[in-house]
Formats: structure tokens, C-alpha cells, sequence
């Protein structure tokens, strides 16, 4: 159909668009050099207004009316169209005066965390994250809501995520995680005191690169860099990067950075290229993104299958650091719950304690009855109630995240329904593959891939989430499996 065609080219060439710009703020996060911040804010600021202008064109607006009055289309096509008329809807609502506004104060509000990051200051980047949080507000009004404002944030990542949800799925995981905790941390602690030894930073980066490979990483399509926090971004299925960050005396943490950002990115390069531009082509949502990510650096990478086979790779990279630990003892060791400061390198447990904090937060910001200088005694209030730590400074506490400086107010809590989504799936292909654990054990995880390429990649944004979970494994989202996958670990590991 010549005017479908019309469509897909229009569509096509906004995603140009924005993959442009997509490729000078990777650059601005990997490589940018300091005095090329401020102009490199007013580049992206221009493709973002550009992009915006080509959204909201008339003549877009007349081939999406003529293709929802046509009989002609077939699915996925007018589903296609139906999602597309959607994005155009919202587009409409911004002006190009605060599409600018928004990309210029991103982009001042990162280079100031990173300032703020360096001093161990968050009064160094107070200003310019008051400004975004007072844009992210107007944000809210722009795109309205029927309860509260954070309702607004939330659908930008979650379609049909509200605080009411948000809030009913917290209450019922909170008492679970809470009992599980207390019985583990009444346990005798494991030992995890080889992960903090010296790790020289260049075996760690070949290490990694390892893992990524064995993984299914397509490094013709894509490549890994450092960065201050680590992240994947994608420019097209055959152009995805990502990068991680390396602490010479912790192991762990680009071990698993690695193995999470190369989840996002087995999912970016299995989207299907002919829908290049097309909500078909595009992520179904930040909940199953995260649930890709989840799924190979926590139900894979952090399992004793996994490790049984890969054990001898990292011992034969770091045979003095691991020298008198045997497979179980690093098993055990890399899976210590603990509550502690910094989310990234929290464990599956208390992980979602971390996520709990920033959701409130956001909340009273976007409903004004916290402010943004109050955010760091906030912080470290929440830290003490949730999970008992003292913050020592800004740098570990409210300054750790990367996203608020991007302006992704609504985007921790699907780190948690990630992890829902994540065990769900997997015991679904554990259900449909019998012999899967044991192809994990003997260094095989391409039958995962595969599964996750028949069921959860190929399908773009044409199903919600709570849609594709129900294709995927039977049934909507049950926190039951999540809440039994870590009973199970956990169990084993501190003998409960």
C-alpha cells in the first residue's frame, strides 16, 4: 500500500533523527572532552527540536488519519499505525520552545552531576537538577494524569503504570522481602572477601569482553566502552553499545555491569531490522528491557549452572585472586545479601529496597512535598529506614545515579518489575526447555537466546507488557515467581 509506504518512510527517517543525536550523547558519555560540553548540549538540543518538528508534521498527521480510516491494512500494520497515532498524539502536547528548553537542561544537569560527583557535592549540582525537577513538573501537566502527577513520568516507561499499581505491587513485595531478609541476615554471614582484592584493570576489561562474547554479543554489531555509569544504548540492531566502568578492588563490579548491559543489547540486536522505525522495531517497554537485563546477569550470571562452567575461565585470568576458593564458595560469595549503599552493586535481595527508596522520592518531588534541596537528608532518612545504613557523603548516597541528571524521573521502578518479569520468563523457558540448566552447566546458553529471540524480542512494541508476559508464559505478571526464586537461592545458600 503506496501510503503505508509514505509511513514507514516518514517514520524512518525520524528515527534517523534521533539516532543521531542518540550517538552524540553516547559520545558525550564516553569520550566527549570537558570543554566541548556546552556546545556539544546546544547539537543535541537542535537534533532534538528537528525531531520533534518532523513528529508533530501535518503531513504526518494526514497519513496516519487516511491509514486509520483505511480496510486495507493487515496486522501488524494497523497496529503499527494505531501506536504511531499515539506518539504523535503526545508529541502534539510539547511546544518546540520546551523540547529545547528540556534537551539544554539535560544536558547542563549531567555535566553538572558529574562536577558534583568529582567535589562529593550535591549542593554542585542542586541548581541545575531544581531546574530539570521544575520541567520534569511542568512535563507532567503537559501530558496530563487522573490521579497524581508522577502518573504521567511512569507511562513514559511503563504503559498503564501508575503509582496506584506501583504502590499495591510495592506493599505486597515489601513483607516478603523484609521477612526474607531478616532470616538471612540472622544467618551466618558467606565470605565474599576474595571479590576485593586487587583485580588489574586490564585483565578485568578482557575478562569481561570474554563473558560478552560467550553471551552472544555480535561485536560486529556493536561494541563496549567505559563510562561513568554504565549503560547500553542503541543506534539500530546492528549498531548497539555498550559500556561498563571497572573498580580495580571489587570484582564484581564490572563482572556483572557487563553481563547486565550485554542482556539490554542480546535484546536491542534482536529486534527485528525490516521494522527499522517502526514501533514493531522498538522496545516493548523499560519493565521488559530490564527484564532481559535481569534475567542474564541474576537467573544466568549469578547462578551455580553458570558458574560451574565458567569458573575455570575466571580462574585462569585471576589465578591468584581465586586461587583458594572453590566454585561454591564464589557462588556463595557473589550472591551475599547485605544491605548497603550503592544500588548497582546491590544483591537480588535487598536490590529492591534501593529501587523502593527512589520511587518515594520521585513521588514527593513530582507532587512538591519534598524539594530538591532537601533531597540528600531525605535520602539518607529512607536509607536508614528501609535498610538500616548510614549515608557517609553525597557521592555514595543521592549523587550514585546517573538518571535523574538525564531527567528519567519514572524510570527506577522498572527495575523491579524487571526483575519480576525476569524470573517469570525463565522459569517459563525452564518449563519448555527441561535440559536448560543443564546446557547453562555445560557452557551452552544459545537455547536461552533462542527462546528469547522466538518470544520476546520479534514482537517490538505491538504487545504491552502485561500482553507479551501473558504470549510468553501463560499468564500475567506473578510476583509468586520471583518471591520462589529467591527463597530458593537464598535457602540454599544461608541454609534457611
Amino acid at each position: 500500500m503506496k501510503l503505508y509506504e509514505q509511513y514507514k518512510a516518514h517514520l524512518r527517517k525520524l528515527a534517523d533523527l534521533k539516532n543521531a543525536q542518540a550517538v552524540l550523547q553516547w559520545d558525550q558519555e564516553v569520550y566527549l572532552p570537558p570543554k566541548g560540553a556546552s556546545l556539544r548540549g546546544q547539537q543535541i538540543a537542535t537534533l532534538s527540536e528537528q525531531a520533534h518538528a518532523l513528529s508533530t508534521d501535518e503531513k504526518l498527521e494526514h497519513i496516519l488519519k487516511e491509514l486509520i480510516d483505511s480496510q486495507e491494512l493487515k496486522e501488524p500494520e494497523r497496529k503499527n499505525v494505531m501506536l504511531s497515532w499515539e506518539d504523535f498524539s503526545k508529541q502534539k502536547k510539547y511546544s518546540p520552545e520546551f523540547v529545547r528548553t528540556m534537551s539544554e537542561a539535560v544536558s547542563k544537569c549531567y555535566h553538572s552531576w558529574i562536577e558534583a560527583r568529582k567535589q562529593n557535592s550535591f549542593s554542585v549540582y542542586e541548581k541545575d537538577l531544581d531546574h530539570l525537577i521544575d520541567l520534569k513538573k511542568q512535563e507532567t501537566e503537559i501530558l496530563g494524569y487522573s490521579a497524581h502527577p508522577y502518573d504521567a513520568l511512569l507511562n513514559e516507561y511503563e504503559k498503564d503504570c501508575t503509582v496506584a499499581l506501583l504502590d499495591k505491587t510495592f506493599t505486597a513485595l515489601h513483607p516478603s522481602l523484609k521477612e526474607l531478609l531478616n532470616l538471612v541476615v540472622a544467618k551466618k554471614q558467606v565470605d565474599d572477601s576474595f571479590l576485593h582484592q586487587f583485580y588489574p584493570s586490564q585483565k578485568q576489561w578482557d575478562f569481561g569482553m570474554s563473558l560478552i562474547r560467550k553471551l552472544g554479543f555480535d561485536f560486529d554489531a556493536g561494541r563496549q566502552d567505559i563510562s561513568e555509569h554504565p549503560f547500553t544504548t542503541s543506534f539500530n540492531r546492528n549498531d548497539v553499545r555498550i559500556t561498563t566502568r571497572i573498580d580495580e578492588n571489587n570484582f564484581g563490579n564490572m563482572t556483572w555491569s557487563c553481563i547486565h548491559e550485554t542482556g539490554h543489547a542480546l535484546y536491542e540486536q534482536g529486534l527485528p531490522e525490516s521494522e527499522y522505525g517502526l514501533p514493531s522495531g522498538e522496545y516493548a517497554s523499560l519493565g521488559i528491557h530490564e527484564s532481559q537485563s535481569r534475567l542474564w546477569e541474576n537467573n544466568v550470571g549469578r547462578s551455580l549452572n553458570f558458574w560451574n562452567h565458567e569458573y575455570s575461565t575466571a580462574k585462569s585470568f585471576f589465578p591468584d585472586q581465586l586461587s583458594a576458593v572453590d566454585v561454591n564458595g564464589f557462588y556463595r560469595g557473589i550472591n551475599k545479601v547485605e544491605p548497603s549503599l550503592i544500588r548497582t552493586e546491590a544483591d537480588e535481595l535487598t536490590y529492591h529496597f534501593h529501587v523502593m527508596i527512589r520511587y518515594e522520592l520521585e513521588k514527593m518531588l513530582m507532587e512538591g512535598s519534598v524539594s530538591t534541596h532537601d533531597i540528600p537528608a531525605q535520602w539518607n532518612d529512607l536509607y536508614e529506614k528501609y535498610l538500616g545504613v548510614k549515608v557517609p557523603d553525597d557521592k555514595r548516597g543521592c549523587l550514585q545515579d546517573i538518571h535523574w541528571s538525564h531527567g528519567s524521573f519514572g524510570y527506577f521502578p522498572t527495575y523491579s518489575l524487571g526483575s519480576l518479569y525476569a524470573a517469570q520468563f525463565f522459569a517459563a523457558a525452564k518449563r519448555q526447555m527441561p535440559q536448560l540448566l543443564h546446557e547453562i552447566e555445560s557452557g551452552n546458553t544459545k537455547n536461552l537466546l533462542a527462546w528469547l529471540r522466538q518470544n520476546i524480542y520479534p514482537w517490538g512494541r505491538l504487545y504491552t507488557s502485561e500482553e507479551l508476559c501473558r504470549k510468553a508464559t501463560g499468564e500475567g505478571l506473578n510476583t509468586r515467581f520471583f518471591l520462589d526464586y529467591l527463597l530458593d537461592k537464598y535457602g540454599k545458600i544461608y541454609d534457611l
